[in-house]
């Protein structure tokens, strides 16, 4: 049964990731910059979701006969490539499955993963944690995991959870406030839904989470100094760091539950 739940959960991620390019590619703008409403070569985009990829409009028939339809020369790529998006959700989901098993609040982790890896890819593209992504990540986090608090074998407490939310915010506006350079406020409200996540299974393993983010960024920003490819002015997407972390917490948590 576990490795059928680890594997529905890796093919679900898998088919979800392959949808993250073309929204990663029209959120990475820079702030106060409207969502990109078209790919360099000036065609306009449809719809969010798919591999970032299109054909020009009106192209000329690339020869493969009438009997089949149309078929049109290769499309061009204008936003990061389908592979990774799949495989980093694809092992995101596997890796709950297996530490958290089929509980309830699998489910909800595994609904909430691709959110967490197209804020990533933004994150790392642009350093910037758009609204439309981590408000509703916060607030799914919160209406999944109440959900699952209702359902038989849940492991957790949406209690703690809704108040791991609110401390880890709370924390992360805190260095915000004496380092707004080092640390933005859409760092503050990521920590709501990482909170809300790690604060489900206490606060051991909240704490855990919560240290190993910092941790891994910080390491990550000292490799960077000790190598010279960047300056102690210059900053770094974080929120990866951060997803890093949380995903930590609730592996142990799961396991531990």
């Amino acid at each position: 049964m576990g490795v059928v739940v680890i594997v529905l959960a890796a093919g679900y991620g898998a088919a979800a990731g392959l949808l993250l390019p073309r929204a990663a590619y029209r959120l990475s703008v820079d702030p106060g910059d409207p969502w990109r409403e078209h790919c360099p070569q000036g065609h306009r985009l449809r719809g969010w979701l798919g591999p970032a990829r299109c054909r020009p409009p009106g192209a000329e028939p690339a020869g493969r006969g009438a009997a089949y339809g149309p078929a049109y020369g290769p499309a061009h790529v204008y936003g990061p490539r389908a592979v990774l998006p799949a495989v980093l959700t694809a092992g995101v989901c596997a890796l709950i499955a297996a530490a958290v098993g089929a509980r309830p609040e699998a489910a909800a982790y595994a609904a909430l993963a691709p959110l967490l890896v197209l804020l990533a890819l933004v994150d790392r593209a642009v350093h910037r944690l758009p609204d439309v992504l981590t408000l509703p990540l916060a607030a799914g986090a919160a209406a999944l995991l109440g959900l699952a608090a209702l359902l038989p074998g849940s492991a957790g407490s949406w209690r703690l959870a809704l108040l791991g939310g609110g401390a880890l915010a709370a924390a992360y506006l805190v260095l915000h406030l004496i380092n707004p350079a080092g640390m933005g406020f859409g760092d503050v409200k990521l920590a709501l839904s990482l909170g809300v996540a790690l604060g489900w299974y206490g606060w051991g393993v909240w704490a855990a989470g919560a240290f190993l983010g910092l941790l891994y960024g910080s390491l990550y920003g000292l490799t960077l100094l000790l190598r010279g490819s960047a300056t102690r002015e210059q900053g770094f997407a974080f929120g990866p760091f951060m997803a890093a972390g949380a995903l930590t917490g609730v592996l142990l948590g799961g396991f531990g539950a």
